[in-house]
């Protein structure tokens, strides 16, 4: 399964659930209980995995499984991340207003940025930061009302203490996902096997915010698993479907993908939200709506597409292969008669995988032996049919000999 088919079907079921949660209202209100709604979601993916991974036991080759303790304790934290997430939110409305709330949460797509890059030690190039903070924009100016509005006065006019509360929802919310793909990227454990141990805490902690609001409530409408499907219908069910599903599909995502595939996806389900809300529920459309998804396309096609798309690169860069992190080549020749002189040439190649001190030892005493002024290692052969330098293919047969 493609990484992009899954991203745009992590669009469109995102782009569904708030569609299918007002549907699932009755004039303005819901006859269910909507916290037991997440509960249920959690014991939906747990089902779907243990499905899964017991079909994975019956295969010839059984999954891979880590049960030590050491291990198995850190799954509970992303649970504990978003359940303090979810107290700031509630928090942070109590400054704010919606739609500052709303424009202040494409922060967590700069955070998740930069948290990508310190605790994942993922590199980004300078293009893909520009795209990262262009979809921040784009998501932005699509939320921000007429300044004819009624509301537009109350924008960006709460207290600092708002502010800040918004900034940590943001930084929660990305520290989340983070750690999410840190877990699922830490080892070669089965997908299934990890999914299990998320959603495992993940029910249990949405458990207990459901005992937690009965004795908050003194058991006013009774234990909450009297009233756990009291008032669902057909929408409610697919609203539960709907999250569980999308909870999937993010896990793959974090395993097989990252965070910022992920980012874009939710992204751009708010803006075709937008879209069928014209639609669905006579939305009206405005030009902030239009100039964001423009500016969230362009980010999407700067982050995605290859370079030698966006710029218009020489044949012999775009020739070279991925493996290489960096390379820097710098060649003089005095004369095309002495074109096979290796002499002539400063050639200076920087490769991020050297091989072992001790391939790269035995590399060097040939290098040596043949006298060669310059001498590289590891060399793909397309980067020395490049070159058409017969010093870099004879290292390169001495190197690979190893």
């Amino acid at each position: 399964m493609q990484w992009y088919f899954v991203a745009a079907l992590l669009t469109i079921l995102t782009s569904s659930q708030g569609i299918l949660t007002t549907l699932s209202q009755s004039n303005g209100g819901y006859k269910y209980d909507y916290a037991t709604v997440p509960f249920l979601a959690e014991v939906f993916k747990l089902l779907v995995s243990s499905f899964l991974l017991w079909r994975e036991f019956r295969a010839p080759t059984p999954p891979r499984m880590t049960t030590e303790w050491k291990s198995v304790r850190l799954y509970p934290i992303p649970s504990i991340i978003y359940l303090i997430h979810n107290n700031v939110q509630f928090a942070t409305l109590t400054y704010v207003d919606t739609s500052t709330y709303q424009i202040m949460g494409n922060l967590k797509i700069v955070t998740t940025g930069i948290l990508f890059r310190l605790f994942l030690r993922r590199k980004l190039s300078n293009l893909q930061w520009m795209a990262i903070v262009l979809l921040a924009v784009g998501t932005t100016t699509s939320q921000v009302k007429g300044c004819g509005e009624a509301s537009c006065d109350s924008l960006f006019s709460a207290p600092l203490q708002g502010y800040m509360l918004g900034i940590l929802s943001a930084c929660l919310s990305a520290l989340a996902g983070v750690y999410t793909e840190y877990l699922m990227k830490k080892n070669n454990d089965s997908l299934y096997w990890q999914n299990v141990q998320l959603y495992t805490f993940g029910a249990i902690f949405n458990m207990a915010r459901l005992l937690l609001d009965d004795f908050r409530s003194g058991f006013e409408n009774g234990p909450w698993w009297q009233r756990l499907l009291h008032g669902y219908g057909l929408t409610t069910w697919m609203v539960v479907l709907n999250l569980g599903s999308t909870g999937l599909l993010v896990s793959w995502l974090m395993k097989y993908a990252d965070n910022i595939v992920k980012v874009y996806s939710t992204s751009m389900a708010m803006l075709l939200t937008m879209v069928l809300s014209i639609y669905l529920f006579n939305f009206r459309p405005t030009l902030q709506l239009f100039l964001g998804i423009v500016i969230c396309m362009m980010s999407l096609h700067m982050y995605f597409a290859p370079p030698s798309v966006l710029v218009d690169f020489p044949e012999t860069v775009k020739a070279l292969p991925e493996s290489l992190h960096e390379v820097s080549i710098d060649r003089s020749m005095e004369a095309s008669n002495q074109r096979n002189e290796a002499s002539q040439y400063m050639i200076i190649l920087c490769i991020a995988n050297i091989p072992n001190s001790e391939k790269l030892n035995r590399a060097t005493e040939k290098a040596a032996r043949v006298d060669c002024p310059y001498w590289l290692h590891g060399v793909n052969p397309r980067i020395a049919r490049l070159l058409d330098c017969d010093l870099v293919r004879l290292v390169l047969a001495t190197s690979t000999g190893l």
